[in-house]
C-alpha cells in the first residue's frame, strides 16, 4: 500500500514533467527551426499551422486533466445512503458493499479514501479514480496525449532529419536511430541536445500508443456498457442499445465536448432514474 501511495504521487509528477519538456520543445527549438523555411512567412505557413495544431491538442489535454483531476469522486458519494458508524465504514474497508447502498458498481478505494459511483479504475497518472462523472473528460484526455504525442513525434523526425541530415523514409531507420546515436554521442559526434530529443521520440512514441490502447479499449468497454471494474469482478451488466451508452458518458453536448474541456454534464434521464 505504501508503494502505492507513493506511485501515486509520483505518477503525475512525472506527467507534468514530461508534458513541460514537450512543451519547452515544441515552442522553442521545433517550430522555430520550421520558421527557417522561406514559405514560412504566409498565414498558412506549415510552422504557423503546426504551432496552432499543437497548442489546441495541448490545452485540450491538459484542461481534461485538470477537469480529470479537480471532478472528486468524494462528490459523489455525499449522496449515497452509506448509514453511521464504524462498522459501514470498515464494510468499505473491506471490500463488500454496505447494506444501504443500491448504486451499481459503487466502490470505495483505499488510495483516495473517496467512493466512486460506477467505478472504472483508478488512474495514477491523475492521482484520482475515474467513475461516471470524469470518464468522459479521461477519455479526452488519453485521446489528445495521443494526439499530441504524435504530434510531436513527427516534429521531432523532421527536426533530428534535418539536424543530422538523415531520412526517416526507410522504415528501419527509426528503429536503428536509437543504437547509432547512442555509439556517436559516446564517441562525441552527437550534441546531448540532439541525443535528448531522439530518447524523447521513443518517450513520445510509447506514450502515445499507450494512450491511444487505452482509449480505444475504453471506448469499446463503453459501447457494451461496462466498466474495468465490473468486468474484474465478474458483474452482469444490463444489455441496452450502444447509442445509450455512449449518450450515457459523454452527453448529449458530446461535440462541444471533443473541442474544448467541459465537464461531464451526463444523461438527464440517467440521471432521473437514479433519483
Amino acid at each position: 500500500m505504501l508503494v502505492l501511495r507513493l506511485l501515486n504521487v509520483v505518477a503525475p509528477a512525472y506527467f507534468l514533467c514530461i508534458s513541460l519538456v514537450t512543451f519547452v520543445l515544441q515552442i522553442f527549438l521545433f517550430i522555430p527551426s520550421m520558421f527557417r523555411d522561406p514559405s514560412a512567412t504566409s498565414l498558412l505557413s506549415p510552422a504557423l499551422l503546426h504551432g496552432a495544431l499543437f497548442l489546441f491538442l495541448s490545452a485540450n489535454a491538459l484542461g481534461n486533466y485538470v477537469l480529470v483531476i479537480q471532478t472528486s469522486p468524494e462528490d459523489l458519494g455525499k449522496g449515497l445512503n452509506l448509514g453511521e458508524g464504524t462498522e459501514v465504514v470498515a464494510d468499505w474497508l473491506d471490500g463488500s458493499r454496505s447494506p444501504g447502498s443500491a448504486l451499481p458498481s459503487t466502490h470505495f478505494c483505499r488510495l483516495c479514501a473517496r467512493i466512486t459511483q460506477r467505478h472504472d479504475h483508478h488512474c495514477f497518472f491523475t492521482g484520482n479514480c475515474i467513475g461516471s462523472r470524469n470518464m468522459r473528460n479521461f477519455i479526452m484526455f488519453c485521446l489528445y496525449t495521443s494526439l499530441a504525442c504524435l504530434d510531436s513525434l513527427v516534429a521531432g523526425m523532421a527536426y533530428i532529419s534535418v539536424a543530422l541530415s538523415m531520412s526517416f523514409a526507410n522504415p528501419l531507420a527509426f528503429l536503428t536511430l536509437l543504437p547509432h546515436s547512442i555509439s556517436q554521442f559516446f564517441s562525441g559526434a552527437l550534441l546531448s541536445s540532439e541525443m535528448f530529443v531522439i530518447l524523447m521520440l521513443y518517450l513520445w512514441l510509447g506514450i502515445g500508443l499507450a494512450c491511444a490502447g487505452f482509449c480505444c479499449h475504453q471506448m469499446l468497454l463503453i459501447l457494451r456498457g461496462q466498466t474495468r471494474y465490473q468486468v474484474r469482478k465478474g458483474m452482469v451488466v444490463r444489455a441496452r442499445p450502444w447509442r445509450e451508452n455512449l449518450r450515457e458518458v459523454f452527453g448529449k453536448r458530446w461535440l462541444l465536448g471533443l473541442l474544448i474541456p467541459v465537464l461531464n454534464v451526463g444523461s438527464g434521464n440517467h440521471r432521473q432514474k437514479e433519483k
